[in-house]
């Protein structure tokens, strides 16, 4: 069955072996994306943090101007 799968004498065929290249490299990149996000959420978060500690209740009486 495995044989089936990778062809039935050799190995991968050197179309195989560029697509997983490929793919490796586009897992590559969206980790990167991925961990490039949580940093930038992160900051995001602390940012919104720090800003709700300088909210008062008189803030939040005050209608918004528009």
């Amino acid at each position: 069955m495995a044989k089936a799968l990778v062809g039935y004498l050799g190995g991968p065929t050197p179309d195989q072996l560029r697509e997983t290249a490929a793919l490796r490299r586009r897992i590559a990149d969206l980790e990167n994306e991925v961990l490039r996000l949580k940093v930038e959420n992160d900051g995001l978060l602390a940012t919104l943090r720090e800003r709700v500690d300088l909210v008062t209740a008189g803030d939040l009486a005050e209608p918004l101007a528009r």
